[in-house]
């Protein structure tokens, strides 16, 4: 049974992937659903091609797929096994093609408490980056900030274990009770570590409605932008 992770986006994105399992029938060569969200708030699905020689997994069909349809970055992947197996994780494979072609991509994997959104790049610590890699790159942000990044009162941001884009990049903003986005075009202009233990009582107790497993000693990245 798929758990919902309580945001739009996300429920979309494991609906569209769960409906297109529970249409598998015994072919034990597609056994497996994925689907994937872009910048637009377009869902992408398709499943997976198991052959002996290596076939493609079904994240790999569905990026394909983004490719084809000329989708730009894709934001969420998930995969959803048949025979009403849910959600299950990418293999390493299918996270070091997403870490190297979709960096700032989230990933929806089983945990205790559910479903959990989780950045591709924690799927993989101390991965190696490709060296002539140049994907599209975006940065995320609460759709609460818009007007405050938009009109340029807000120029920092304080994040842990998240990818910094440096440089040009889509501003992303997400809002978990609809489903879409609103972007904006926005500069990078530098980010440098901190330790948590360095700011004030009010901001630790901020970032950790944000980042509830923060650890006391965390190291922290301080973002500086303009749009």
């Amino acid at each position: 049974m798929t758990t919902p992770t309580g945001w739009a986006n996300d429920d979309a994105v494991i609906a569209a992937a769960t409906e297109l399992a529970a249409t598998l029938g015994d072919d034990p060569n597609h056994t497996v659903a994925a689907a994937a969200m872009d910048l637009q708030g377009n869902i992408l699905a398709g499943v997976n091609n198991h052959h002996f020689n290596g076939g493609p997994c079904a994240e790999l069909v569905v990026l394909g797929m983004a490719a084809s349809a000329h989708a730009g970055p894709v934001v969420t992947m998930v995969a959803v096994g048949d025979g009403g197996r849910g959600v299950i994780a990418p293999c390493g494979r299918c996270r070091q093609v997403l870490l190297d072609q979709h960096p700032d991509c989230c990933v929806l994997v089983p945990s205790r408490g559910g479903i959990e959104s989780v950045p591709v790049a924690q799927l993989l610590p101390y991965s190696y980056v490709q060296p002539d890699g140049n994907p599209r790159r975006f940065f995320r942000f609460s759709s609460r900030y818009y007007d405050d990044v938009a009109s340029g009162r807000k120029t920092q941001t304080v994040r842990y274990r998240e990818t910094v884009p440096l440089g040009p990049t889509t501003f992303v903003f997400e809002d978990g009770e609809h489903r879409g986005f609103r972007v904006l075009p926005g500069v990078i202009d530098s980010c440098t570590s901190i330790r948590l233990a360095d700011l004030d009582d009010e901001y630790q107790a901020g970032l950790r409605s944000h980042y509830p497993d923060l650890p006391a000693g965390a190291l922290l990245e301080d973002v500086r932008f303009h749009v």
